[in-house]
This record gives structure tokens, sequence and C-alpha cells, in this order.
């Protein structure tokens, strides 16, 4: 297996996981909408994703991250949003090379932290994040406001 960075030639290899990854949590598929969504994070810089592939090239995993900033530490912080595993690459590590290359680029570009959320019924995902070094926030609760489209 091999990791590496997405670039706009990678859409159509990277788009139908994509969708299998909204799937997986409920939305509905949208292959244009999702394509077009994915074309616009890398033609503007606004993520960084990186692809695992087989021997062959096959696509096994992606995760997305999504730079943001601690006022406190005055440092950058990346969002790991992103991270979906082929059903038939699963328990070949495939999340932990993802994770740990994205922890790479986060020292590497002097981020203080990497932050991940998941379902808090999400077992799996919660014990891959802590076997890398991902600890649970216990300091700060986190709230969303969903923003609706009637006004």
């Amino acid at each position: 297996m091999r990791i590496i960075q997405a670039t706009l030639e990678h859409l159509d290899l990277l788009t139908p996981l994509f969708v299998k990854y909204r799937e997986f949590y409920g939305s509905l598929p949208y292959p244009d909408s999702s394509r077009a969504f994915l074309e616009k994070r890398l033609r503007r810089k606004e993520s960084v994703i990186y692809l695992a592939l087989s021997d062959d090239d096959k696509l096994m995993g992606f995760c997305q991250l999504y730079p943001s900033f601690s006022s406190l530490s005055l440092k950058r912080v990346w969002i790991l949003n992103d991270i979906y595993v082929a059903e038939d690459a699963r328990r070949q590590l495939v999340a932990d090379n993802l994770i740990r290359t994205a922890k790479k680029m986060a020292k590497e570009t002097n981020a203080v932290r990497m932050r991940v959320s998941t379902s808090s019924d999400n077992r799996v995902a919660q014990k891959t994040y802590e076997s890398i070094g991902f600890k649970e926030d216990t300091e700060f609760k986190n709230y969303v406001l969903p923003i609706s489209e009637e006004l």
C-alpha cells in the first residue's frame, strides 16, 4: 500500500469512494455534486486529501483534512473531517496509514493539533483514533448550530 496526496487528476478515482462514504453516513449519493465538491476543494486548495492505493493502484481508502487555526496557541490546526476505507480493504491498517500520513503533514506544517469527530456509537473508529494517539476532548464540549436554508 502507498499513500499519495490527491490532485485533480484523481477525481474519477476518488469520487465513487467518496459517494460510498457519504452514503455510509446516510446522505444521498449525488455523484455529480460530490465530484464537483471535491474538485472545488482541490482546485481552491481548501483541503488536503490523501489516498491509499494498493499495489495495483486500486483505491483502498481516503482521508480529507481541512485547515483551521487556534487563536490561543497562534498555530494551525488540521481537522480530519473525512476518512473512509473501502469494504474490501478493511482490517489492512488503511486508516492507520492514512492518519499517520496526515499526522506527518500536520507536524511539517507546524500544527498544534489534529481534531477528529466520529459518531458516538462508532466504536471501531474510536479505537483506531485512540490507538494512534488521539485523546478524547474532556476540556471542551462541542456544539453544532445547524444553518437552515429557510429565513
